[in-house]
């Protein structure tokens, strides 16, 4: 049986809760829910599925990441979007940070993926956000500001049980 998995980097709860209240707004005045399935985090990488029975050996890779860099803030500052007809996406920047994109590169030398551009964002709106709502949306947000920091010291593995589970972590240290 295949299940999903995913490496990312979240913030302290109470940031957590302060996007929650972004989400619920596009899911009670712009249609779109999905986004209330994920607490807010950034992707190190994207979602990909294997067989449970290989489980071990994510574990295992996960493990083998270089996280020796030292705990490091990422600044979020206010929203951005991915304007794509077909699936557009209302998130929060955060500023440029070469810490996180180490911390990126070192995730994909371990786990292969597609994608070769990295834009770090914290998704608001996505999924089921039609292009319509998404363009109404985008009018209110793209003048708001949301400003925050969080400490970076650890990413996360997670797993699809229905839902995204945590199943290992693995702090950051500079030794």
């Amino acid at each position: 049986m295949k299940k999903m998995y995913f490496i990312a980097i979240y913030p302290d709860q109470k940031i957590i809760d302060e996007i929650r209240i972004f989400k619920e707004d596009l899911a009670q005045n712009f249609a779109n829910s999905k986004a209330l399935t994920n607490d807010a985090h950034i992707t190190l990488a994207p979602p990909f599925s294997r067989e449970i029975e290989l489980e071990e050996d994510i574990h295992l890779a996960f493990q083998k990441i270089n996280t020796n860099i030292a705990p490091f803030e990422i600044n979020l500052n206010d929203f951005g979007s991915f304007p794509n007809p077909k699936n557009p996406v209302l998130y929060i920047k955060p500023e440029e940070n070469e810490y996180l994109k180490q911390l990126y590169l070192n995730v994909k030398e371990k786990f292969s993926f597609e994608r070769d551009l990295f834009s770090p964002h914290v998704t608001v709106g996505y999924r089921d956000l039609t292009f319509e709502n998404f363009l109404k949306a985008w009018e209110i947000y793209k003048d708001k500001n949301y400003k925050t920091k969080f400490l970076v010291d650890k990413i996360s593995l997670l797993r699809h049980d229905g839902k995204w589970v945590p199943i290992n972590e693995k702090k950051l240290s500079q030794e």
